[in-house]
């Protein structure tokens, strides 16, 4: 089995050294480098190509929403775990936005972050428990309006929901019977119409939106 490839990003010696240590008695999981800003962290990414950079956001010469979309334009295949000490939603919005796929804060478990690396490496999100609380609370009081949408057809609009649920498109096209390039066309539109970046980036919106509180049944 290939291991996973990691690069970590943070100022802070004693943290970047202690997720070190962590990672090396994984199996499946190579650290690959480290760096200690974003721009190191730009620099080392197109050395080594990492597949999962974890990325701290508050850094100095070069923070971490700044490096985000630089790496994805350089390394759009790299996947990006954010691991930061802060919750606000205005930077969990920002991040998830900027491309990353993930948002996990430093007080958690070492299971925790083991299980957002290897999620994020296969290309799913994965949101930090109490950042998914702030997020669906946000929905109640959005403070701006993030997206402008295109119509969705209602294909679309059900395969966003069951996005939004946190199906894969393996299961997505199980449950509305088509195959699954069908829903990778449908997944392809949708990011397109709402100008969006990823899965995650689609979960969100339709958080925000209530798309994802609707109860009706997906269209088959």
């Amino acid at each position: 089995m290939n291991k996973i490839r990691v690069l970590v990003v943070d100022d802070q010696h004693v943290i970047r050294e202690g997720i070190v240590a962590i990672l090396s008695f994984q199996p499946n999981i190579e650290v690959v480098g480290q760096a200690r800003d974003g721009s190191q962290a730009v620099e080392m990414a197109q050395q080594v190509k990492p597949d999962v950079i974890l990325l701290d956001l508050m850094m100095p010469v070069q923070d971490g929403r700044a490096t985000i979309p630089i790496i994805k334009k350089l390394l759009p295949d790299t996947r990006i775990l954010v691991l930061t000490s802060y919750g606000e939603t205005d930077l969990v919005y920002s991040s998830i936005k900027a491309g990353a796929l993930g948002y996990l804060l430093k007080d958690a478990t070492y299971e925790q972050l083991l299980y957002a690396i290897n999620e994020v490496a296969r290309g799913e999100s994965f949101m930090h428990p109490s950042i998914a609380m702030k997020v669906i609370q946000e929905i109640d009081n959005p403070t701006e309006t993030l997206y402008t949408p295109e119509p969705l057809t209602p294909r679309e609009m059900s395969t966003l929901k069951l996005i939004a649920r946190g199906l894969s498109n393996q299961e997505i096209a199980q449950k509305m019977y088509v195959n699954e390039r069908t829903i990778a066309k449908y997944v392809s539109s949708i990011l397109s119409k709402l100008h969006l970046a990823n899965r995650t980036q689609v979960a969100l919106y339709a958080l925000r939106e209530g798309i994802s509180n609707l109860s009706d049944d997906p269209v088959t």
